[in-house]
């Protein structure tokens, strides 16, 4: 496990961070618990929550194992937390509102069993409630201790921009959440430079994206069996029909194949040692069904690639964005070159 400063900010976190969404839905809480112990064990320290997650069940999985461990496993812990959907309450009660946000943030740290969170995350864009009501809910929060810092998450470059104009040093907003792995690259266009402009460290949710990347699926059949798309193929953004479709995603798999031979390791772990090598992304959030999953990733965070081979996965990943604004001949006429 390596180390870094999260964002500009002195807080430091390993760059693989635990996910729980599958706590208390796919993943039970002795299966969970144990999951905790392996990623602490192997020097994680970043923990992520949300309270729409498996409807607050997530965060009791992870309250219940923090009090077994008692003050110093909480204090070896950045435990991050994320608030804006529907838990319990009306379905009109949610979005970035102070009301909302308050409810959510306090609920969440009842169900954790703690005081404090090291940070708090708004899950995503509301635009019903004024930015200014959403981040001066984040500044008081961070004042009345707690929450030490703010981070956003599933913004666009453009919102990123204007929550971080707003706060200039008000409160430390210090983190970005997007979805990000070798299939989903888009955000390299607007949303990581605006992160990077702002100083906001990245933690990318869903990099193995959900399941592809590990070369589980075929493009001969369909998926079945105890795996998120055998149980349900057209789930989410990884739906099998939308992502079997597209001739990159078998491109992607077949380089991937190729570098991970050279390797002599899974697929994954060098989707996960791309991810790693990008400079704006800070710790890589892993979500596993069971200790078997993790501990496979956690296995792979000792690949390092050479330029090559990210060079290679970089090409046959490209997005392959239209001429302008995000092609060749709008990076061309954004450059500038003195001679």
């Amino acid at each position: 496990m390596r180390y870094a400063t999260l964002g500009r900010s002195g807080a430091v976190v390993s760059n693989l961070a635990l996910g729980t969404m599958t706590f208390g839905a796919e993943t039970s809480p002795d299966e969970a618990h144990a999951q905790l112990e392996a990623y602490t064990a192997a020097g994680g320290t970043l923990v992520e929550t949300a309270d729409v997650y498996s409807g607050g069940r997530s965060e009791e999985i992870v309250g219940a194992w923090l009090s077994a461990q008692g003050v110093a496993a909480r204090d070896r812990l950045f435990l991050a937390g994320k608030g804006r959907f529907p838990v319990g309450v009306e379905p009109r009660d949610a979005g970035l509102s102070r009301r909302h946000l308050r409810r959510a943030l306090d609920a969440s740290l009842r169900r954790l069993g703690v005081e404090h969170l090291d940070l708090y995350q708004v899950h995503a864009w509301d635009p019903v409630t004024p930015l200014e009501e959403t981040l001066g809910f984040l500044e008081d929060a961070v004042r009345s201790g707690k929450v030490s810092y703010a981070g956003l998450s599933n913004f666009t470059g453009w919102q990123i921009a204007q929550a971080a104009a707003s706060v200039r040093g008000r409160f430390p907003l210090i983190s970005m959440q997007p979805q990000y792995n070798l299939l989903a690259r888009e955000v390299e266009w607007e949303i990581l430079p605006a992160c990077v402009a702002n100083g906001l460290g990245v933690l990318p949710w869903s990099p193995l994206g959900g399941g592809w990347l590990t070369g589980k699926y075929s493009r001969s059949e369909r998926p079945v069996g105890a795996t998120r798309l055998g149980e349900d193929p057209e789930r989410g953004v990884e739906a099998y029909s939308s992502r079997s479709a597209q001739e990159r995603t078998w491109r992607v798999l077949d380089e991937l194949r190729r570098v991970a031979d050279a390797h002599g390791g899974a697929l994954a772990g060098v989707a996960l040692a791309w991810l790693d090598a990008q400079p704006a992304v800070t710790s890589i959030i892993l979500g596993a069904r069971t200790v078997r999953q993790l501990e496979d990733n956690l296995a792979g965070n000792g690949i390092r690639l050479t330029a090559e081979e990210l060079a290679a996965l970089d090409a046959a990943s490209d997005p392959e964005p239209s001429p302008w604004p995000y092609g060749a001949a709008g990076r061309e006429q954004r450059s500038r070159v003195i001679d």
